[in-house]
Order: C-alpha cells, then structure tokens, then sequence
C-alpha cells in the first residue's frame, strides 16, 4: 500500500492538513478519507515514500548481528 498526505476543507470551512491515508492507489486513498470526513473537500495530495527514518524490515544478516552483539553484551 502506497501512503498518501492530503490537505482538506471539512464542511464547516476549517483547514486540516497532514491527514495520511494509506491505499492501493489514490483513489482508494481518496475515498477513505472522503468517508471519514463527509462533505470535505480535497486541496492537495501527495503521495509519500519510505524515508520515514526507521526500517520497515531487516534482512536476516541485521537480525543475525542484532543477536550476536547482543549476546556479547550479555557477558
């Protein structure tokens, strides 16, 4: 699933920016969003990547030397 970041106008005129959906593709993500917030009206979308700072996942080489370094802590 791809995240996407949206901008919207809710019904009663308020700004709310940094609502992150995610979804197959944005039109899935879209209408999420569109059911959660009725009458609201989409200003911006933009589609995130992984950079997020942290490792979704770890080959099994990183879990190996996580074990074994702390193993050697553990002395």
């Amino acid at each position: 699933m791809i995240k996407y970041q949206f901008k919207i106008r809710t019904r009663n005129g308020l700004i709310v920016e940094n609502l992150n959906i995610a979804g197959t593709d944005r039109a899935e993500a879209e209408r999420k969003l569109l059911r959660m917030y009725l009458n609201s009206e989409v200003l911006e979308c933009t589609e995130l990547f992984g950079g997020s700072g942290r490792e979704e996942s770890m080959d099994l080489n990183t879990i190996l030397a996580l074990m074994a370094r702390q193993e050697k802590e553990g002395d």
